[in-house]
Formats: C-alpha cells, structure tokens, sequence
C-alpha cells in the first residue's frame, strides 16, 4: 500500500507503508473513499510546525468499512462512514458533554492520506451513512469530518442565536462552514472577512450577508460601523494566529 508521507517542509512522498490492520477490539478498518489536506497540515508543510520525523499524513476522511473488531457493535463491514481526526469512545465525561476531541482515551487519527485506514474506538468515532451515497455526494460528506464540524463548533461555542450578528474571520474552509453554520443557527446578520473573491462568493451562497476585507484593527472599525458602535453578538475566530484572536476579540461587542 502507498501512502503520503510528510518528511518535512515542501517535501511530501508517496511511498511504501504498512498495510493497517485490526489491533484491538475496538477498531476498524475502512477503505477510504476521500481524503483532502487540512489548513493545519500546512503549518508542518511550510516549516512553522517541526516534523522531528517521517509523518504519515491525513486526518480528514471517509470510506466503506472492511474489517472490524470483534467488540465494535454499531459499525459493519460495506458501510459507508465518516469519521472524526480524534478517536473517541464516545462515552467518557468528556465526551458526553461533547467535547469528543478531548475524549479520555483519544488516539489522533492520522494517516488517512492512502488507500486503507485503521480507525481507533470505531463506535464512537464513525458514524454511518443511511445507505451508500452517490459518487457526487462523497466530496461533501468528507466535510463533515472535520471543517464542518469545526465550522460548527466555533457557532455553538460563540452562542450565535436566532437573529443574532456574526462575524466570521477566515474564508478557509472552516471559516465558510463556519458562515453556513451561523446561517442554521439562525443569525439574521453574518459578515464574512475575506479578501479574496471566490471565497466571498462562496460566503455569500452561505449566508454571509456583508464582506469586509481589511485585517487587523483596520477590520475592526468597519464591524463597528456595521454594528452602530457596538461590535457583533458573536465572533467566530477561524485562523488560528494571535493577529486574527486579537481583531475577534476588538470586534465582538461587550458580554459577546
């Protein structure tokens, strides 16, 4: 089996690796159906994050089952499923208030990036598809396990309530699900930040109702201006750098 294997800044291979197979009871194993390139592999990718050592990459993925474990009871062999970037049980304390990302047993999925995959506490962290979907249909479906889930996070941790304004800041991916999920919240209001033209676009078909381009404090006073004075009800920081939590924090009203 051949799989992507990042050795280190801009140097990506596709070479030999180990076939995955059941090691516990609670794993699975998929055949994958897509994997993509998540914003934060390019930290590691440009050199801003250390890659101490060869890293198999891919953590975004969906697929058919092959094989299972003999203690997995909610997965079978030829379904199609979407799994997470941690593996979770999906029943400690953590869990159960939703934080599976900070499950008491989480294992980091990985190494989606090849033909097979094995999937740690298969029952908590893959979820099946009604019946095998249409080829056309896998592509947004590989979304949901990660950057729509993300998107989504960020609107139900920043409380964006019915009627509500919301700023999204980062037009990636997670930001513009981060626009979609604001708009099934509700959220009468959503200014995208973006400076670039197809992913206003694509914020707008979202939901996004307002653009503004300039960063930093110079994105700040325009949120204001839109907002009488008063910054957004909610803020969803979709970047990820000290600049961009800053211009969240300026733009969000008091008690926001």
């Amino acid at each position: 089996m051949r799989g992507a294997v990042l050795y280190g800044p801009r140097d990506v291979r596709y070479e030999e690796r180990d076939v995955p197979k059941i090691m516990k009871p609670t794993d699975a194993v998929i055949r994958t159906a897509a994997t993509c390139v998540c914003g934060s592999d390019l930290w590691p990718y440009r050199g801003i994050n250390p890659v101490p050592q060869p890293t198999p990459m891919g953590h975004e993925y969906c697929g058919i089952v092959e094989e299972v474990g003999s203690a997995v009871k909610s997965i079978k062999p030829g379904q199609f499923v979407i799994g997470s970037f941690f593996a979770s049980d999906n029943t400690c304390p953590n869990c159960q208030v939703g934080y599976q990302s900070s499950c008491q047993q989480r294992e980091l999925v990985g190494t989606a990036q090849a033909p097979l995959l094995r999937v740690p506490l298969a029952d908590g962290t893959l979820v099946a598809t009604p019946g095998i979907p249409a080829a056309e249909m896998v592509p947004s479906l590989l979304t949901l396990s990660d950057v729509m889930g993300t998107g989504w996070f960020a609107a139900d941790a920043a409380n964006v309530k019915p009627d509500s304004t919301v700023v999204v800041l980062g037009d990636g991916a997670v930001g513009l699900l981060g626009v979609l999920s604001a708009k099934q919240m509700g959220a009468k209001r959503i200014i995208a930040m973006s400076r670039h033209k197809s992913r206003q676009q694509l914020a707008r078909e979202f939901g996004a109702t307002d653009i503004v381009s300039e960063r930093g404090d110079d994105g700040v006073a325009p949120i204001l201006g839109l907002t009488n004075g008063v910054g957004a009800d909610s803020v969803l920081e979709c970047v990820g750098t000290q600049e961009s939590m800053m211009q969240a924090i300026r733009s969000t009203r008091r008690g926001g």
